[in-house]
């Protein structure tokens, strides 16, 4: 039975995942920028992208999904063990992935035009996996635990996404990270 907590704990993750979504399409749209030769604030705001991603993924939301929501279905049963695992492997190929579009960003710097291609085709393969990420993640894990999970749950998964709070308050790497954000969202819509 899903509670209030359930689907504040619920919509806070979405959430989440809309923001990141919301950078990587921002970062396929520099890409894109780039090949068309526009000025797309030279390469710190590229740079400020992968900082993000890199950062917001791996020190606030991927350890509260493993320690808070997939702790509490794991064992539950075998097929939802595989699915945790392979997404506990995309956590951790998501931090390589980026580190590879990171150095071919900075071939791009180097090299100009001819590297371009390589990012582009990294980019794009970065923004796939990452939606797929997600789709598993809302798909498979929300539906599960919304079947599976007790109201003592719900509440702890509640306190630790911070429902009744902004994400990115509290933490001075949350709010960093929330600046860094909203410094991405403003310069993306940017025609």
């Amino acid at each position: 039975m899903q509670t209030a907590a359930a689907r504040n704990a619920v919509h806070v993750i979405v959430r989440e995942h809309q923001q990141l979504s919301m950078v990587i399409t921002g970062m396929q749209r520099l890409v894109k920028l780039l090949g068309a030769g526009e000025d797309v604030h030279g390469p710190i705001m590229f740079r400020s992208m992968l900082f993000y991603l890199g950062e917001y993924p791996e020190k606030l939301h991927h350890p509260k999904e493993e320690r808070h929501l997939f702790a509490r279905l794991r064992h539950d049963d075998n097929e939802l063990d595989k699915t945790i695992d392979e997404l506990e492997e995309q956590h951790a190929l998501g931090k390589v992935q980026l580190r590879n579009i990171e150095h071919a960003f900075t071939r791009y710097e180097l090299l100009g035009e001819s590297a371009l291609p390589e990012l582009r085709r990294m980019v794009e393969a970065y923004a796939a996996f990452s939606a797929d990420h997600r789709r598993l993640e809302e798909e498979v894990i929300l539906p599960a635990a919304r079947q599976r999970l007790t109201e003592e749950d719900w509440k702890e998964l509640d306190d630790a996404f911070g429902t009744n709070r902004d994400p990115f308050a509290g933490v001075k790497d949350e709010a960093d990270l929330g600046r860094l954000f909203a410094m991405i969202v403003r310069a993306i819509r940017e025609p």
